[in-house]
């Protein structure tokens, strides 16, 4: 029997006999699961309530780990892979969304604090993030148009609580092989009236491999106003300052060989060390959100907010410069009428975002710009209208009806050529429906449904990528989605189950191509076809803060996907029912928590991946891995003006060799970046203030 095999059976058997245990060790005293409310989709409704398929990411599942990014904790929810291909180089794969991104965050809209995250040019740069300003985390699977706009991949809500009270300075410290350090301090104060929080953090590694330092600095402020009993005002803003080194993709023979290497020179191009290949990035985002109470039936929140990113990124092929200002807002209104059940809501609002880009290429000469190859002027403008009738009926039956219409502008002017002249393309008229129908079946089990249907026009950087020839003739990706689930707890809610099964048809799905020089470029690839089954099980043996061990608990998620091209030709090659490149066909995750009355705990993490295709031919894959790492630690929260929290772990225990974040389709086979081996890690967290518990 294979690994994933004999972990779930063994898993199936643990739980056949979780009844019996529970009912030895009943306890009146006992915590049940926290209860958890999800803002997706404008429903604010409890997890096991929702008629989707959404994962949830608490402060406590944020906090298991070294505290220096969310990887970890998105991976430990089923459907989601968020891949690091170096240190600050992230991709975010939900249910195959990165077939078209070579880097970055693409096809996947993301929020924080309601305020759009994603460019409107269709790139996010979540990397720019710092998890000390992140409290929560919902990540919507699937076409989420109806109510998010673009992107056939999900939607991710992001949300860091605002100040409410004054509660003092926290300060955390981590140290930890490969010269880790990460320092954040963050101030909160004020009352319920008028509050501030203000959080500044620097993050420094150099990296497992050869060239890949890299340092972050966010700060970040909120404010709270209330400016009557019935409005609140609320301002966030953010600044992050980026730099990491890119060592470039190895082939089969170097990853063996030398894992740690860079990407050595090859012909006429340098090497990774030699271009002083990185990313340079800076970002500002401010944004003003406004929360109305118009009357007992009747809310609204609007929200304004500006931007502006500014990039440089030197490559062994050029050196590129993007400066991306852009601006937007968001507006949503709901209505609870009084006259119909307390939970059915109407929703409606609308979402507008415009950019006025600016990216030049020029050739590269160690690490500095040289002559220009190309200007390129960049205007978007989007648009989404969307409502939606959420229904609370009789027999605990609920019905969602949703549509979002959306409008995406493309303009492209290439300034160094005699005569510029616009070449632009508008994706107008998309419609994006959701249907979703949610019933109670008997005492805590609920069974739901639900079809969608997305379209996810080019990014940006798909129209104009870095071979530098203008594809306003890519089309739009369309799919449509069809799911069904259950979801359920159990015994006086301590055990949480959720399964769902999903078949997902992609029309015109955009893949990325290398061509000789190893730069991409974009096309339609005709029909997917995307079934999988994603499973999660929490159970929570000890919740009773009376006890030695307090708190006992695991969790185990499945994900098992059948992707494949079901239409794809392209010249004399044909791709039909090969497998989608990048995708795993499992991933196993497992959380073990263990927590005592002295305030000792420690949390183990286990991540199981299978292999992958590196190309649509199916000819070359990366092996599949085994990873473990563990967090120890004491705190003491005794609710006193002093609070301390210390804590060691280790990651990759078993030292395996494994390429998570690979080049997919990359020329002369270069598919393959290395992941950190075994590495330790150390630190304090320091509560001054308020009396209030650590998290």
């Amino acid at each position: 029997m294979n690994k994933p095999s004999f972990f779930l059976s063994s898993i199936a058997i643990f739980f056949l006999f979780l009844p019996a245990y529970s009912q030895q060790n009943s306890d009146s005293t006992s915590r049940t699961l926290e209860t958890v409310i999800i803002k997706a989709y404008e429903g604010n409704r409890r997890l096991k309530e929702v008629p989707a398929s959404v994962n949830y990411i608490s402060s406590l599942q944020l906090n298991r780990n070294d505290n220096t990014n969310i990887l970890t904790a998105v991976n430990s929810t089923p459907g989601v892979i968020m891949e690091e291909r170096s240190p600050g180089s992230y991709r975010l794969n939900i249910r195959g969304s990165s077939l078209r991104s070579p880097f970055g965050v693409r096809n996947v809209k993301v929020y924080w604090n309601e305020i759009p995250f994603t460019d409107p040019g269709g790139n996010t740069y979540l990397n720019q993030f710092n998890i000390h300003n992140i409290q929560t985390i919902e990540i919507i699977k699937g076409p989420s148009g109806s109510m998010y706009g673009a992107g056939t991949g999900g939607a991710m809500l992001i949300n860091q609580n605002v100040p409410v009270s004054p509660n003092g300075i926290v300060a955390n410290f981590i140290a930890g092989s490969f010269n880790l350090t990460d320092v954040n301090i963050q101030t909160q104060g004020g009352s319920n009236k008028f509050s501030n929080s203000i959080s500044i953090g620097r993050l420094h590694k150099d990296g497992y491999r050869l060239h890949t330092e890299m340092r972050r600095d966010v700060a970040t402020w909120q404010m709270q106003l209330q400016t009557s009993a019935k409005n609140k005002l609320r301002l966030n803003f953010l600044y992050g300052d980026l730099y990491y080194q890119t060592p470039g993709g190895l082939t089969k023979t170097e990853y063996t060989s030398n894992p740690k290497s860079f990407r050595p020179a090859a012909g006429a191009f340098p090497s990774a060390e030699g271009a002083k290949a990185a990313i340079y990035q800076k970002m500002f985002l401010g944004g003003l959100s406004n929360h109305y109470q118009i009357n007992k039936e009747w809310n609204n929140t609007t929200v304004l907010y500006a931007a502006y990113t500014d990039l440089k990124n030197p490559t062994f092929r050029n050196y590129e410069a993007r400066q991306e200002p852009h601006y937007g807002g968001r507006t949503v209104f709901k209505w609870s009428p009084s006259s119909l059940h307390n939970k059915t809501v109407f929703v409606f609002g609308g979402e507008m975002q415009r950019g006025n880009f600016n990216i030049k290429t020029s050739r590269n000469k160690n690490g500095a710009a040289d002559s220009l190859l190309t200007n390129d002027d960049v205007k978007n403008n989007n648009m989404l209208l969307f409502t939606q009738a959420d229904f609370s009926l009789k027999n605990d039956l609920n019905i969602v009806l949703g549509a979002g219409v959306s409008r995406f502008k493309v303009g492209i002017t290439r300034q160094n050529v005699t005569t510029p002249k616009e070449q632009s393309r508008i994706y107008k008229n998309e419609i994006s429906p959701r249907l979703a129908i949610s019933k109670k079946i008997f005492m805590d089990f609920r069974l739901y449904a639900s079809v969608s249907r997305g379209f996810s026009p080019p990014t940006v950087a798909e129209v104009l990528p870095s071979n530098s020839v203008i594809s306003t003739m890519l089309n739009a990706e369309h799919g449509i989605s069809y799911e069904s689930g259950i979801k359920a707890t159990w015994l006086n809610n301590k055990l949480y189950t959720e399964i769902n099964i999903f078949y997902y048809q992609l029309k015109d799905a955009i893949v990325q191509r290398r061509d000789a020089n190893n730069a991409d470029y974009f096309l339609n690839a005709g029909k997917t076809k995307q079934k999988g089954i994603e499973s999660q099980v929490q159970y929570s043996f000890i919740r009773d803060d009376s006890k030695v061990i307090n708190n006992l608990s695991l969790k185990v998620s499945h994900t098992l996907y059948d992707f494949i091209y079901g239409d794809f030709k392209q010249l004399t090659n044909d791709y039909t029912n090969k497998n989608l490149p990048g995708v795993p066909k499992n991933t196993i995750t497992a959380l073990l928590d263990i927590g005592t009355k002295a305030g000792a705990y420690i949390n183990l993490t286990y991540y199981y991946g299978d292999k992958v295709a590196l190309n649509d031919a199916n000819t070359v894959y990366a092996g599949s891995y085994n990873l473990l790492g563990t967090r120890i630690g004491w705190k003491n929260n005794k609710t006193v003006k002093l609070n301390i929290e210390l804590f060691a772990g280790a990651d990759n225990l078993f030292d395996i060799q494994y390429s998570p974040g690979n080049d997919i389709n990359a020329a002369g086979g270069r598919y393959f970046n290395a992941a950190t081996g075994i590495n330790f890690y150390g630190g304090i967290i320091a509560h001054f203030g308020k009396k209030s518990k650590l998290i």
